[in-house]
């Protein structure tokens, strides 16, 4: 069976500082994998390499079992439609309303008419537990899990094949967090969709994936079944789950 998302031997560097050192890894089709670590690890730089907003320096990326790592214009274009994404900080546009936040990529992406995009903005809106009322409100006006709740009917509301969740409780309390976390798990699995997420919490990383994977140092360390995440017998997974400062991770400090 074909992965709906492959990384082959990715490779990055910025200067001197190598960030992904030779990534492997596969997303199978309806599947919820959450790649954790810590600050600098690599997680963005490897979704952001996967989106191409950075270009890798070596290495390949599939989707579908195509080769996109060096698409442009059109088709970079016809990939990105199969993607949806929530964005650690919300990223929502203050100068729009709540419903146009969701309909932009609707609206200004696919060319949809203003009336029917609104329609569907109302919708998605629905799904993440947020009134009609919310709609008409500035992003501004509105609390961080308010916000967080309408990047998630944004990120959905193209209905993607594939959505990426990047740190997607940061700035939460744990009780608004896990109401996002239960949101985005049951999203996932209603809409049959493939996700893929970055974090460092344990508990959301728990709670939305189906399979984890622990990066350390731009290299992918262990992965397995959530399941399995307790048990690993790996010094790394062992070290950061548990959150002790003993271990083979060696956090930099700055004297």
């Amino acid at each position: 069976m074909t992965a709906k998302i492959e990384l082959r031997g990715v490779r990055k560097k910025f200067g001197s500082k190598v960030v992904l050192d030779g990534i492997d890894l596969t997303v199978d089709a309806g599947e919820s994998l959450v790649v954790i670590g810590g600050s600098g690890s690599g997680k963005s730089v490897m979704i952001k390499c996967i989106l191409g907003i950075i270009p890798p320096d070596s290495g390949v990326i599939l989707v579908d079992g195509e080769d996109i790592t060096h698409l442009h214009g059109r088709e970079r274009d016809r990939i990105l439609k199969k993607f949806g994404m929530l964005f650690q900080g919300g990223a929502l546009f203050d100068s729009l309303t709540v419903w146009e936040n969701v309909a932009f990529g609707l609206i200004q992406g696919r060319g949809m008419e203003q009336k029917k995009a609104k329609e569907i903005a109302f919708h998605k809106l629905a799904t993440v537990g947020l009134p009609a009322e919310v709609a008409m409100l500035s992003p501004a006006e509105l609390s961080g899990g308010m916000q967080k709740r309408v990047g998630l009917a944004r990120a959905t509301a193209a209905d993607p094949e594939i959505i990426f969740f990047d740190e997607p409780t940061t700035g939460l309390d744990p009780i608004m967090a896990d109401v996002i976390n239960n949101l985005i798990a049951t999203t996932v699995r209603d809409a049959g969709v493939t996700a893929l997420s970055i974090t460092h919490d344990m508990a959301s990383a728990r709670k939305i994936s189906t399979r984890m994977a622990m990066i350390y140092k731009g290299k992918i360390v262990w992965e397995g079944p959530t399941s399995q995440i307790d048990d690993s017998g790996n010094a790394f997974v062992d070290q950061f789950i548990h959150g002790r400062a003993e271990g083979p991770i060696q956090m930099e400090t700055r004297s």
